[in-house]
């Protein structure tokens, strides 16, 4: 049983902090600067509020602004008309304009006139498509959006979905077909499979089981845990995730990405809970999925963690080989500590979730600009002239942070 956290001064102040940054900064800054008058995603906005439109445009970032707004509206019922607003600006281009009106799913990007820049049907994209569409249909009953989620999930278990050895493949074309060759981003290896896109299928699969309770999601979310468990995660010589993979699910390298894991361990025990609560009764895998979430938090905090609280970014059996401290990381580690402390009641994960959230609000939160920084360097100064200096972009969005926000609220009740 979940251990109950209120009634603990520590975590009820966490829950204050988590409330206050989703409302009065996170939400707003995305509110006021992710899209322009007419309706159009902004290219990028930068650590000091320039705006850059001369960028591609990408449907990931619109669905992570789509789930936010729309869990916003679920979470927080008094300003859903306000976050409303939002959510459907975000929703209207999922649709139509990174909607492939002909094949179906969403193209990978668009270039800053709207046109289609890459055309690639890329799994985790379609991912974030289904897991925003069905949280914006949990919340609006918008069953054009639903179907639209419908369609991609039936084009995955069709064209992604691999029959043989488990799990998805990264990548395919336009028209549904295998595409070699083309990594996720340029920090990715072009692989035939990965954790990261996995994981999110699993990510999105949850929230469609959860909304609405069909068979299909139940199978295939089912069938994805259990793959996940079997060939993405090691015990060697640690708990953590192996991060690319071939086909038939042969390691291609040894890094290790802390954030990912200290995310997986969190969102794996999701998936369970959503099986769980549509009827699948399944001690074993219940048993490893628990053994793993747990041994996957404790891994990133012994491994992973610093003494100053922040969560370092990739290591590997040696030790660790990247010491910047990326703002997702931090935000996946108080959600991932908490659940883990929840589980088993281990102090350590309580204190390592109370102690990323200091250093977030001391080093990653721009208290002068608003929103997070997205990198800093080991000390918890901001890293100046990284590639992801921006406060919007490609894969800077409100997503994480504002997921951790709404966890926190959910997991610590008043």
């Amino acid at each position: 049983m979940p251990v109950p956290v209120n009634g603990d001064p520590d975590l009820s102040l966490l829950r204050e902090r988590a409330a206050r940054e989703l409302t009065d900064d996170i939400l707003p800054f995305w509110e006021e600067r992710a899209f322009d008058g007419d309706g159009w995603l902004v290219g990028a906005v930068l650590d000091d509020l320039t705006v850059v439109d001369d960028r591609p445009r990408h449907a990931v970032l619109a669905a992570r602004i789509l789930w936010t707004f729309a869990a916003a509206m679920r979470d927080l019922p008094d300003e859903a008309t306000r976050w409303e607003r939002t959510a459907r600006k975000a929703l209207n281009l999922v649709v139509d304009r990174f909607w492939d009106s002909e094949r179906g799913g969403v193209f990978w990007s668009l270039a800053p006139d709207g046109s289609v820049e890459s055309d690639r049907k890329q799994v985790y994209a379609q991912a974030f498509a289904i897991y925003a569409l069905a949280q914006w249909h949990e919340v609006s009953a918008d069953a054009e959006a639903l179907e639209c989620a419908w369609q991609v999930f039936d084009h995955l278990e069709a064209s992604a979905r691999d029959r043989d050895y488990g799990g998805y493949h990264e990548v395919l074309t336009r028209s549904w077909e295998p595409l070699g060759g083309t990594a996720l981003s340029e920090k990715d290896l072009a692989v035939p499979k990965s954790m990261n896109t996995n994981l999110h299928v699993l990510e999105a699969y949850t929230t469609l089981l959860r909304v609405t309770g069909d068979g299909r999601v139940r199978e295939s979310l089912a069938s994805l845990l259990r793959t996940a468990l079997e060939h993405i995660v090691a015990d060697d010589p640690w708990t953590h995730c192996s991060l690319f993979f071939d086909r038939e699910w042969r390691s291609q390298i040894a890094t290790i990405s802390y954030g990912h894991d200290i995310e997986a361990s969190w969102l794996l025990w999701d998936a369970w809970e959503a099986l769980s609560a549509a009827g699948v009764k399944d001690a074993v895998l219940a048993g490893e999925t628990r053994r793993v979430t747990l041994a996957l938090a404790d891994a990133v905090r012994v491994h992973g963690l610093d003494a100053d609280g922040g969560v370092m970014y990739e290591g590997n059996p040696a030790g660790i080989t990247v010491p910047h401290k990326h703002w997702w990381p931090q935000a996946e580690g108080v959600v991932g500590w908490l659940n883990a402390y929840q589980l088993d009641g281990r102090a350590a994960d309580r204190d390592a979730a109370l102690a990323v959230w200091d250093f977030i609000d001391e080093h990653v939160i721009d208290h002068v600009n608003g929103e997070w920084f997205a990198e800093l360097e080991r000390d918890g100064s901001v890293r100046s002239h990284a590639p992801d200096e921006c406060k919007i972009g490609p894969w800077k969005c409100p997503y994480h942070n504002g997921r951790t926000a709404l966890e926190v609220m959910r997991r610590v009740r008043e």
